[in-house]
């Protein structure tokens, strides 16, 4: 192995991080001396040991391994270093410096298992401090503190690490700004509501780069994209002419199939920010071209005030309403169930309006989805400030989902699990096809009988599936 590996473990093997790209292409001189290893979650632990096993059997290891930590890998990163530091500790070879960074840990007490395992951790951005702690332990200069974050001007970018087979066969991440406007209490962003944007022209031209590559979706990290109007249409305005270009290619030569066409661009954008210069761009993407993330999270204004989430459920409404009808977008909109003082009776009341409005006939192929999320407590976000008065009980292992609150029982919630696990399958993948009405509580009730029928709602037959839906429907 190189003197630097840069680990981390992906939700999904087709979601390669930019975040190890980014730290590998600011390491300066030392860039050369980096290598990337990347697992996907349900790896086989043996298959994430071996590279590591291997590297130590010839007496080269790392000397220093670093661990990007997320909430959905954080237990499997302990998995790992456990297994990883018997195996430093049967061999003769030098056991590398261990860092950790990524959002999960850099909230974390110090009391945290994981810590355990580190000899550095970097908190917050690392691009910088990563660099500057590997200049120091390769250097041999003495350790003080480990460097702290510092503001990420002058980055530079990583999308040429992006491999060819990333480029052919995975999700390509990008993005044009770092950080959100808006302090939302369960979010990390609360605690910092600083954007950064990255030079635009030099973006541009690396997007055209990538879709010379041939990149098949473009998604966005960037967690508010429409907050700054003008950059975004403009951003728009470069893929809506690069997929006309792309367009007039293949219709102008009929017997030429060219497979990079078309692409999709994925925006994750503010519900109430849509202003009509941006609508009406939006209507010309292609069908299949656009995919749209709307963060809703509740549609009841006195929740939304109460966790500090900007909120005009008229006007996101609205927006919503002229998507749906006017565009050819797949429309992915989230709600969140738990949040403080938010019952039941409001929570399916804001579903049963969300799905009024994005339920019914739209110009996409692709049927619109709710995706119903649990309310983390993730390490760090303020809403924590809310456990005592609204009877706030939360799992203390990761994903740090609610377990119950003061407004919502324990039962309540494990039934909106199995409801969000069962909308998925069924809905949001296309199986089934509901009516434009009230659902929230004929879907309940049905997740109940399917949940008691199947003892489970995961590794289920998809024809058992719909076979028993459709004899109980």
């Amino acid at each position: 192995m190189k003197d630097i590996a840069l680990v981390t473990i992906n939700a999904k093997w087709i979601h390669p991080s930019l975040a190890l790209r980014l730290l590998k292409a600011n390491l300066g001189v030392l860039e050369e001396d980096c290598e990337i290893i990347e697992f996907a979650l349900r790896q086989p632990l043996a298959e994430k040991l071996e590279p590591f096993a291997s590297a130590c059997a010839s007496a080269a290891p790392p000397k220093i391994l670093g661990i990007s930590v997320s909430i959905w890998n954080h237990l499997a990163a302990i998995e790992l270093l456990k297994e990883l530091e018997k195996i430093f500790a049967a061999s003769a070879c030098v056991k590398p410096v261990i860092v950790l960074g990524g959002p999960e840990v850099s909230h974390l007490p110090p009391e945290a298992e994981i810590l355990k395992y580190a000899d550095h951790v970097i908190r917050g951005e690392g691009e910088i401090a990563f660099r500057e702690l590997c200049e120091k332990i390769l250097g041999e200069e003495p350790l003080a503190k480990t460097p702290r974050c510092q503001e990420e001007k002058g980055i530079k970018s990583a999308y040429h690490l992006y491999t060819d087979e990333d480029v052919k066969k995975k999700l390509i991440y990008v993005e044009a700004s770092r950080g959100c406007p808006f302090k939302c209490d369960f979010c990390l962003s609360a605690l910092d509501n600083t954007i950064y944007e990255f030079p635009l022209e030099q973006f541009l031209a690396e997007m055209e780069i990538l879709i010379n590559r041939g990149v098949k979706t473009f998604k966005f990290l960037d967690r508010s994209f429409n907050t700054n109007i003008q950059r975004a249409i403009s951003i728009i305005e470069f893929f809506l002419n690069k997929i006309e270009q792309k367009t007039s290619s293949v219709s102008s030569v009929s017997s030429v199939v060219d497979s990079s066409f078309p692409f999709t661009v994925h925006f994750e954008m503010v519900p109430s920010l849509f202003p009509p210069e941006l609508l009406q761009a939006l209507t010309r993407f292609p069908p299949g071209t656009l995919r749209l993330e709307i963060g809703i999270q509740t549609l009841n204004p006195h929740v939304s005030a109460r966790i500090n989430r900007p909120s005009n459920p008229e006007k996101e409404i609205e927006a919503l309403r002229f998507l749906r009808e006017n565009t050819n977008a797949i429309i992915h909109a989230d709600l969140i169930a738990g949040l403080p003082g938010e019952d039941l009776k409001s929570f399916g009341r804001g579903f049963d309006q969300l799905w009024e409005v994005i339920g019914g006939s739209c110009n996409s192929s692709h049927p619109p989805e709710i995706q119903l999320g649990i309310l983390k407590q993730l390490p760090g976000a303020p809403i924590l400030r809310h456990n005592i008065e609204f009877g706030m009980r939360y799992n203390p292992l990761p994903p740090y989902n609610i377990e119950e609150t003061a407004s919502i029982s324990a039962e309540d919630i494990q039934r909106i699990k199995n409801f969000a696990r069962f909308w998925e399958l069924l809905v949001n993948r296309g199986l089934v096809k509901l009516e434009n009405d009230a659902v929230f509580d004929k879907f309940i009730s049905l997740s109940d009988v399917l949940f008691s029928h199947f003892g489970k709602n995961w590794g289920i037959d998809k024809e058992e599936l719909l076979n028993f839906y459709e004899s109980h429907h």
